[in-house]
């Protein structure tokens, strides 16, 4: 039978797997240390009736795993016996936990002897604990039992042996697949999709070159695209491939013909590798010797390019209609062809996906079934595809817990995969990493985790593979999204952190007991705060968790209920930057893997008997800067595989000699603290250089250079020295005049990226230029060195920094001389350098290197000595100098013709002006510029004005800039009138220039989007914001303000002198924010204010004279409200709040001076129950919030009170109970009332997330 080898998919990804946990569990009950502890013979009796009861199960699950893609009954019941499954693995957990923790004792108590290790008296081997355990057992070997009927009704075949065969012949993640039915039209064109070097060429190989191929095709052809896609050229070497003849005719018609007659009649395989083009047009032409081909032809596609795939729109829509249709076209029903189109587009060129998504709609043909297909979340792979083995299953069914569009980090899932002993199957604890970078990489050969295109450090999940992952983990995972309710039998949660999460977020989760993964993901940077109820309430009864991350989350103090959560395998703290200490029952978490506390600023000291962690492997404590040391015997830690910093206090057992055994140790290290070494022979002991999976190594001493010894510190260094397999490298604050031998030295061959920072003794650079791989270079501080020469490349300078791409010098304070002329011509050329950075090194004299072919990038800041010239930089597209007396515009700019600089910075240079001798101007219009700033530069008058035009000559800015910035140039006084000619002008901004009169009165560009300006404005239709603050001369805005038919935002501040706004109204179409802030003499506002429809935000701040200033009436549809004084407040609060039915956020200053509570009782006015946030400040007098006014508020989530000194009184308990942040601040009564568990209030106030008083932090 002729066959076809294709890329194996993913049929079985949707089976339920139980049978590898049974052998586990049979396996761990049968373990003699079980056993020992199993003391009573009533335990013992209950464990060999679990033991038979699961055999008894053992037996049907190969049946029962094999007809589950057929049967939904047999699904179902193995859905049922898995959640059983996962109860029982949490009883044995237990069991494994202590039995470890026991073992843990005995060691550290010196005993050999296992029976005094079990005769030691621990609660584990009491009465009460024997009798809690069998309790459990008992339970589950009873709902195991009543799993039978079930299992007897599905009349499910048993075996009398281990299954060792079905998984056996499963197919491995990376195998192929010889398929049947290679004559299949549908198939004709087949694309290999994924990214660089992950293998799609050498697939292809293996097709070709296959047994069974060579006797299926007559012919065979292989040709290399690339990204230069030819189609006479592509066409030409087919033909010679199949031929073997070279073909030198030139005419495409004639050599397609000639292809055509060589393929008539003749089954063909055609290879076209690294296809690149998206052009149809041209994928036409190249067809066109295929149309009339013979049945059971094939072309495979190697590419990288999901738009590749995507533009062989027939063949792919022929796929998805043979599996909808059972046909190869829509020729019959043509009302359905445009909804299969966007559902081959919503696959994203996923063959999986439009084969699955096809199979779903088969022969349906109503329209309305195929548009819910098209909107549908719910998806399943066919029967037909090959499989994945279940530890893989496992990895890719978690990963239904990571929300849509989420982008996450390889490591943070392959901790998280590891936490829920997805990767068990090696012993090894130093080889369970690799095996989760195998299986992620395996998932990401399957294209089911994609690299992220805005970060290509980080991965995402295409929208249909994460609807499957869903499908696969059923009730098991979790997403917190909407409404939804979570299952009992979730075992793992995780959800967006929002910016306050209160408790009625979480209420649903306490029907989840068994949760193994309670799990926040952060989608911004901004701090987050948690309800203490979640730590006090709802965690400590999780006790069946793996991973318990509250990353994000400030948190001041943590509970110590954390030591109870005994089967703890990953716990994340990071990025809490109020946490000053951590629960010492950290301590006692046996199972402990991975202890994340990155970005934990304030956090002083860690537990002290962290020794016990006998399992931890990861420990990043980076950006944990406060921390002054690790804790006492870290050596015992010695399953540590990534340690981001180990740091060296002064006191005894917190020496570098702790790091000797921790052999496994990988990735970055950073070893900080180095002048606390007393004994330098301590270094050596580390033992660093036998650490060869330490990629990335820093050497850190203190900043403070006083009562240092170099003659120390050049041991202590001279001991470090690392694996020659180093990669990176930095040392900071060493104080010696001479680096150690080593750093350098040839030998460390792998070496990438090289930093020297601030080590201010240093007399001269390292020789590094013979490092082969050396690809960065950052020298930064080194005050004492003079001269950079030869000795920087080496003693042969042929062939140096072959690979360097970025070289940076910083804060060179001493640096005179570059000394290139010793320097062989060739070495001078630094071949690949892209990037060079020469910052504040004043002294710096002579020139930086003449030609450098690969520059892209140039920054020469405040260097007022060195000579700049950028003449042999073919390629610079962007170039920056601040501070540089001697680069001459004049000299440079006829230079700068015959490159496409892109982006242009230039600041505090003296000698830019408006004089024919330097000419700048000529500068900027040579070159493509897109971005152009110009900052402190005070000779320069004018840009581009008629009158200076004759002076300046060609005084112009390129019609090519998008972004311009002129800032801080003090005699400024006029801009070109033909700015309106620059149509891809973006944004301007001007600021710090007060001698501008004004912009040119001719129209600005059309997409100008003018944010700000010194003191006048021009009408332009385009306008879309204003800005006007701090023009103390200002009295009146321009008429027409009204005509701003696209004007957003006006926003007009600290204007002292004006006095009216807009007389002919103000923008009524889409004006949407109006502040006023801080305009004493304004009298008041335009009398269309009542009709500013659209206006959303409006601010009115400060306003002496603002008694009738809302006369007219207010917008109705506000929802934001910032007013101050009590003459407007009065206004508002009665004639215009009740009408206010949108409104969310207010804000009142100032409001009444009199008011002793708020809302004033005797006036009767409730607040809008549409509020979200409220602040009240500066009412002197005010001693109550009124629990009637606070009634209605069921939606208020953020409420601030700030200076009212005599508030003594909150409102009732249950007034505050949506709030999610409380800030009190200048209320001294209060802020003593509320003490955190010792105020009165305290109880009113204790379950929302965030509670700040008097300017601290105290939830």
């Amino acid at each position: 039978m002729d066959k076809l080898m294709k890329v194996s998919s993913l049929s079985t990804i949707g089976e339920v797997f139980v049978s590898k946990l049974i052998d586990f569990f049979l396996d761990k009950l049968a373990s003699s240390d079980l056993l020992e502890f199993a003391t009573e013979k009533q335990v013992r009796e209950e464990i060999q009736m679990l033991e038979n009861e699961l055999k008894q199960i053992r037996r049907v699950l190969d049946d029962a795993e094999e007809r589950q893609l057929k049967e939904q009954q047999v699904k179902d019941w193995l859905i049922d016996l898995q959640n059983l499954a996962f109860d029982l693995e949490d009883v044995l957990d237990e069991f494994a936990t202590e039995i470890g923790r026991r073992n843990l004792m005995m060691e550290r108590r010196g005993s050999s002897s296992k029976r005094s290790r079990f005769s030691i008296p621990n609660p584990f081997n009491d009465v009460l604990f024997n009798r809690d355990i069998m309790s459990k057992i008992r339970d589950l070997t009873s709902k195991l039992k009543d799993l039978e009927p079930q299992r007897n009704k599905l009349e499910l075949r048993m075996t009398d042996c281990e299954r060792p065969t079905r998984l056996e012949q499963r197919l491995q993640p990376t195998s192929l697949e010889i398929e049947n039915h290679v004559d299949d039209e549908r198939n004709f064109v087949i694309p290999i999709l994924g990214m660089g070097g992950i293998g799609k060429t050498t697939l292809a190989q293996l097709v070709y070159n296959d047994a069974s191929i060579q006797h299926h095709f007559h012919l065979k052809a292989w040709a290399c695209v690339s990204d230069y896609f030819d189609v006479l050229r592509i066409t030409k070497e087919i033909l010679q491939s199949i031929t073997a003849v070279s073909c030198n005719d030139n005419d495409l018609n004639i050599v397609q013909e000639k292809l055509q007659k060589e393929l008539s009649g003749k089954k063909f395989l055609i290879v076209l590798d690294d296809v690149w083009n998206e052009n149809y047009h041209e994928w036409t032409i190249l067809q066109s010797p295929f149309k009339t081909r013979t049945q059971g032809s094939k072309i495979i596609v190697t590419t990288r390019n999901h738009g590749v795939s995507s533009t062989m729109d027939d063949d792919c829509l022929s796929v998805f209609a043979q599996h909808a249709l059972g046909a190869r076209d829509f020729e019959g029903h043509p009302s359905l062809k445009e909804v299969a189109e966007k559902i081959v587009r919503k696959c994203n060129g996923l063959p999986l996906a439009a084969k699955t998504l096809g199979g779903l709609l088969r022969t349906n043909v109503d329209l309305n079934a195929w548009e819910d297909i098209l909107e549908s979340e719910i998806w399943k792979l066919s029967k037909d595809q090959s499989s994945i083995i279940p530890a893989l299953q496992r990895c890719f069914m978690y990963c239904a817990i990571i929300p849509k569009d989420y982008a996450f980090e390889k490591e943070e899932i392959i901790i998280l995969w590891r936490a829920q002993g997805f990767l068990q199957e090696v012993r090894d604890k130093q080889c369970i990493h690799d095996l989760g970078l195998k299986y992620f990489k395996d998932l990401v050969s399957r294209s089911l985790l994609q690299v992220s295109i805005n970060n290509n450090s980080r991965f995402v999940m295409h929208d249909l593979i994460n609807d499957l992952a869903q499908s696969v983990a059923g009730e098991v995972c979790f997403k917190m999204e909407g409404s939804q309710q979570i299952s009992k039998h979730a075992r793992h949660l995780s959800y967006i952190a929002e910016r306050f999460d209160g408790i009625k977020k979480f209420e649903s989760i306490y029907e989840a007991q068994h949760l193994r993964t309670f799990l926040p993901l952060e989608l911004s940077s901004v701090e987050n705060f948690l309800t203490i109820q979640v730590l006090t309430n709802l965690l400590p009864n999780l006790r069946c968790l793996r991973a318990l991350s509250l990353e994000g989350y400030q948190v001041t103090m943590l509970p110590d209920f954390v030591g109870d959560l005994k089967l703890l395998r990953y716990l994340n703290f990071s990025k809490n930057r109020v946490i000053k200490c951590l629960p010492e029952s950290v301590s006692t978490l046996y199972n402990l893997e991975s202890f994340l506390l990155k970005g934990c600023w304030n956090l002083k000291k860690l537990p002290s008997e962290m020794e016990k962690l006998v399992n931890l492997c990861y420990l990043d404590i980076t950006g944990a800067y406060k921390l002054e040391s690790m804790a006492s015997n870290f050596s015992m830690l010695t399953n540590l595989q990534k340690l981001s910093i180990f740091i060296l206090g002064k006191e005894k057992g917190h020496k570098i000699r702790e790091l000797m055994n921790l052999s496994n140790l990988r990735g970055e290290l950073c070893i900080s603290g180095l002048q606390n070494i007393a004994e330098p022979g301590d270094a050596q002991m580390a033992r660093l250089s036998n650490k060869s999976r330490i990629g990335n190594l820093k050497l850190q001493w203190i900043d403070d250079f006083e009562n240092r010894r170099e003659e120390v510190e050049k041991k202590v260094l001279d001991g470090l020295q690392p694996s020659k397999k180093l990669m990176e490298l930095s040392i900071k604050f060493y104080c010696g005049e001479m680096l150690a031998n080593w750093v350098g030295d040839s030998s460390f061959n792998c070496l990438q990226s090289l930093c020297l920072n601030d080590c201010i003794n240093l007399l001269s650079l390292p020789s590094i230029g013979k490092l082969p791989l050396l690809k960065k270079v950052r020298i930064k501080g080194l005050r004492s060195v003079r001269t950079v020469g030869v000795e920087f490349f080496g003693e042969n300078t042929t062939n140096t920094f072959s690979s360097l791409e970025i070289l940076e010098f910083k804060d060179m304070l001493n640096w005179e001389k570059w000394n290139l002329c010793e320097v062989d011509e060739e070495a001078r050329k630094f071949p690949k350098l892209s990037e060079l950075l020469i910052e504040n090194c004043p002294l710096l004299l002579g020139s930086i290197p003449e030609y450098l072919p690969s520059l892209k990038k140039l920054a020469i800041l405040w260097c007022g000595k060195l000579i700049i010239s950028v003449q042999n930089f073919p390629l610079l597209s962007e170039l920056d100098i601040w501070g540089c007396h001697w680069f001459s515009c004049a000299a440079e700019c006829l230079r700068l013709r015959s490159i496409k600089v892109e982006s242009f910075e230039i600041g505090d240079c003296e000698e830019l002006g408006p004089s024919r001798d330097n000419n700048w101007g000529l500068l900027t219009q040579s070159m493509s510029l897109k971005y152009l700033e110009i900052a402190r530069c005070p000779q320069i008058v004018s840009i581009g004005t008629e009158e200076e035009r004759e002076e300046l000559m060609q005084l112009k800015i390129p019609s090519s800039i998008v972004r311009m910035t002129i800032r801080n140039c003090e005699r400024l006084e006029k801009l070109s009138t033909t700015l309106y000619t620059l149509t891809l002008l973006m944004e301007l901004e001007l600021g710090g220039c007060p001698k501008l009169i004004s912009l040119a009165r001719s129209n600005l560009p059309s997409n100008l989007k003018l944010e700000s300006i010194s003191q006048e404005i021009q009408d332009n239709s385009s306008l879309e914001s204003i800005l006007i603050f701090n023009c103390d001369m200002l009295k009146g805005l321009p008429q027409g303000l009204n005509n701003l038919k696209h004007c957003k935002s006006i926003r007009i501040r600290n204007c002292s002198t004006l006095i009216s706004v807009a007389e002919s109204g103000l923008p009524t179409t889409n004006l949407e924010v109006l502040y006023l802030h801080c305009c004493v003499l304004l009298q008041g506002l335009p009398g269309n204010m009542h009709s500013l429809n659209a206006l959303k935000e409006l601010e009115i701040w400060n306003f002496p004279n603002g008694t009738s200033i809302l006369e007219e009436g207010i917008p109705t549809n506000l929802t934001s409200l910032r007013i101050s004084g009590p003459n407007i407040w009065k206004a508002i609060l009665e004639r215009h709040l009740h009408t206010l039915t949108c409104l969310k956020s207010l804000d009142i200053s100032e409001g009444c001076p009199d008011a002793v509570s708020f809302p004033q009782d005797e006036i009767g006015v409730t607040l809008p129950s549409s509020l979200t946030y409220l602040r009240i400040s500066d009412f002197p007098k005010l001693e109550s919030l009124s629990s009637n006014g606070f009634r209605n508020l069921t939606s208020l989530q953020r409420l601030t009170i700030e200076n009212c000194p005599n508030l003594k009184t909150l409102p009732e308990n249950n007034m505050l109970s949506s709030l999610l942040k409380l800030n009190i601040v200048g209320c001294p009564m209060m802020e003593e009332r509320c003490k955190r568990d010792k105020g009165p209030d305290w109880s009113k106030i204790s379950h929302i997330p965030y509670v700040a008083i008097g300017g601290l932090i105290v939830c």
